[in-house]
């Protein structure tokens, strides 16, 4: 199995490359990156013959950045609370994205910090949920190592198992690519949502009214506003 070259080149970066990725989506805000599928795919690579990182490294590994990721963004919620979502237009700290995971931590109260794990946005903004609602620390710790365990040893060790398949073997390639396909499908839908709502919204929206000219403005045989009141 090639890693990247045929002399292993990056293959050592692996490790500390997927701790990064995993530590930056789920502590730094960023909702962007693909935490659940690149711990998929990494499994499934490293039960390839010459895999640089043995899975039962990486998986706790894994598990280790989302624990950390998850201390640095309880840490921004409670300095700073919801200040990064004033602005419902920015980029990145999107007010609806603090919403939703309001939203998904009312409804499933502390166990929300452990399923939060397994859906995109609310992996990235629990943490700054839980700490800018006053959570007591210890509570989150707990719940949020056990998600970050069940999540990132999980999908991993998943990942791993299947690659273990003789048909996923052979055809490593085409499942690498249709993993990275499905993961993008949340976000075209996303998108493809709302272009419809704005199309929709523009099209329900009343036509404004032509100006009608003054007419005592006007009189016969002139052009509207060029006439002589009389």
């Amino acid at each position: 199995m090639y890693w990247l070259g045929h002399d292993g080149m990056f293959g050592s970066a692996v490790l500390p490359g997927v701790m990064l990725i995993v530590f930056v989506e789920t502590g730094l805000l960023c909702p962007f990156l693909p935490g659940d599928t690149l711990l998929f795919t990494s499994g499934l690579l490293a039960a390839q013959d010459g895999a640089p990182v043995d899975v039962w490294t990486l998986a706790p590994c894994a598990a280790l950045a989302a624990v950390a990721g998850g201390q640095v963004g309880y840490l921004i919620g409670w300095r700073l609370g919801p200040a990064f979502f004033r602005k419902e237009d920015a980029r990145i700290f999107k007010r609806r994205y603090l919403t939703s995971s309001q939203q998904f931590f009312s409804r499933h109260g502390r166990k929300a910090i452990v399923l939060g794990h397994f859906v995109g946005v609310v992996r990235t903004f629990m943490p700054v949920v839980a700490g800018a609602s006053g959570m007591r620390y210890r509570v989150f710790l707990l719940y949020d190592v056990l998600g970050a365990v069940l999540w990132g040893v999980g999908l991993t060790v998943v990942g791993y198992h299947l690659g273990n398949v003789a048909f996923v073997d052979t055809h490593l390639e085409l499942m690498v690519v249709l993993v990275a396909a499905s993961s993008t499908l949340p976000v075209v839908v996303s998108a493809g949502r709302a272009y419809l709502a704005r199309r929709r919204a523009a099209a329900s929206e009343p036509a404004s009214p032509s100006p009608r000219p003054d007419p005592a403005n006007t009189s016969p045989g002139c052009p509207p506003g060029t006439g002589i009141r009389r």
